[in-house]
């Protein structure tokens, strides 16, 4: 039997197994909106790390940051690295969210915002940026699992075969029970993982090199240039790093999808037992997929694509085809994982931030759910799937997964200075949070879209730029809702000042 069958068994078996556990979920599934979304805010501490680190690690990692590897060196381990060290800001911020979310009981954090800023205005606006720069980080997902079963197939399974199958698990399995079913399944797609892509760099690193010590030999030896900043080719500069590093850094405050995990544990021991597995399982899988890139940088080099190092790497006769197989289904598992994640995150918000917000106040919370279950996920998903169908046709760094996800939350990093202040600054107003945002996304996309960076400086940082002054020059001349302000800020340093968080 040749590999194409086996591909699409493995594929077969995961989605049998994945049903099997999404529909155990559902029986644990109550009514409501918290429910639904949020696991009624009863997740206990290893699925919350496990569906943290799973919805967070997924494409990018295995397909996009071995990609970036693969054709840019050394620089993408410090460029991945300022993700982990961003979660100095879980660390902080994540206990206010916690707390907040269940006080005042946010299902988003455009509805934390628009509470905190009395502005309805605010809250769409933060979901619109959600909507606008999270359909390409969902559409990276899908071409990742396209890239995977077409580079183990070697072309037998099309691209576009894959991609079909990300989508359609995605739907299914977002509907089915909510966030239940994307975290159990988390649990153990997180576990498959780290566990099947360590040991398959352990079975490449002894077959293709003869072990560690001569793996780092041959990369001293054959690609000293990608071992360096900026490298040979001139792709690691220090605008380069600060462009794709600077959302990177605050990608857990920026992301919907991830700011959604802070309301889900069930205690204070839950939550720091989310935050403390997920910075051991992101380390780990970060410098394995580091590492991998690199392997497949001297085993297989020439690809015109790096995003197929990795499926290139696993098709080689030195990696067994059974664990290539369990990687493949690792891999894709991550990725349908933050596709649900996606998917849910973003029903959720247009539900409750614009139709319940704007449209409709007096709807019922069944009909809530109902749309977001039976119109904003297939919507959403069908978005996704024609943006990944465009981008995986194209070539070149800018298409590559991990700048696309870079990309992506560049647009998303506008609110940050809106989220922080809702913590910190009694003085901070809805017209400061709506001009920055609003000024900011429109430059990064412009920027992006039209690919000029001025002075060398990448879309992110010029947003940034824009975003801060204006948030805190247009914050001075206008009226802050002090009220509200003194009453969140004020519940928040009671209960911080108990100690529980320490």
């Amino acid at each position: 039997m040749n590999m194409t069958f086996w591909v699409w068994l493995s594929v077969g078996i995961y989605i049998a197994l994945g049903m099997a556990i999404a529909i155990a979920a559902r029986r644990h599934l109550g009514a409501g909106m918290n429910e639904f979304f949020l696991g009624n805010r009863r997740v206990g501490g290893f699925v919350s790390a496990m569906t943290y680190a799973a919805t967070t690690y997924s494409a990018f990692m295995m397909i996009g940051l071995a990609g970036l590897t693969y054709k840019s060196g050394v620089g993408a381990l410090g460029f991945e690295l300022t993700y982990l060290c961003g979660l100095f800001l879980v660390a902080f911020f994540g206990p206010r969210f916690w707390l907040v979310g269940r006080k005042f009981d946010y299902l988003t954090h455009a509805e934390l915002l628009a509470d905190r800023y009395q502005s309805k205005a605010v809250g769409v606006t933060a979901c619109a940026l959600c909507f606008i720069f999270l359909v390409p980080y969902a559409a990276i997902q899908i071409m990742g699992i396209g890239y995977l079963v077409a580079g183990l197939s070697k072309g037998a399974i099309p691209l576009i075969a894959g991609m079909i199958v990300a989508i359609v698990l995605g739907i299914a399995w977002s509907n089915i029970a909510g966030l239940r079913s994307v975290a159990w399944t988390d649990a153990f797609q997180a576990l498959v993982m780290v566990g099947t892509s360590l040991a398959v760099l352990l079975v490449v690193v002894q077959a293709g090199f003869g072990g560690f010590g001569d793996f780092f030999a041959r990369m001293n030896s054959d690609i000293p240039d990608l071992l360096t900043v900026p490298t040979g080719k001139g792709l690691w500069n220090v605008n380069m790093f600060i462009g794709l590093a600077l959302p990177w850094l605050f990608f857990s405050l920026s992301n919907p999808q991830v700011t959604q995990r802070l309301f889900i544990p069930k205690s204070v021991t839950a939550f720091k037992q989310m935050i403390g597995g997920f910075l051991i399982f992101g380390f780990i899988y970060t410098l394995i997929s580091v590492l991998w890139g690199f392997a497949a940088r001297l085993l297989v080099p020439g690809l015109e694509n790096a995003d197929m190092a990795t499926p290139t790497l696993l098709a080689m006769p030195i990696v067994p085809m059974a664990l290539a197989l369990l990687v493949m289904v690792g891999i894709m598992a991550a990725a349908i994982s933050t596709i649900d994640s996606i998917l849910l995150t973003l029903s959720s918000m247009w539900a409750r931030d614009v139709h319940k917000s704007i449209i409709n106040p007096r709807i019922s919370g069944a009909r809530e759910l109902a749309i977001s279950r039976k119109c904003v996920i297939p919507i959403i998903a069908i978005i996704s799937f024609v943006f990944a169908w465009w981008a995986a046709g194209k070539t070149g760094l800018a298409f590559m997964i991990a700048p696309l996800s870079s990309a992506a939350s560049a647009g998303l990093l506008m609110a940050v200075p809106t989220i922080i202040a809702a913590f910190f600054w009694r003085r901070a107003t809805a017209a400061g949070a709506l001009s920055s945002m609003i000024v900011g996304a429109i430059i990064v996309l412009v920027l992006q879209v039209i690919n000029f960076k001025p002075l060398g400086l990448w879309p992110a940082v010029w947003g940034a730029i824009a975003c801060v002054i204006l948030f805190v020059a247009v914050s001075l001349l206008t009226k802050p809702p002090l009220e509200k302000a003194n009453e969140f800020m004020g519940y928040l340093q009671g209960e911080l000042q108990k100690g529980n968080f320490v």
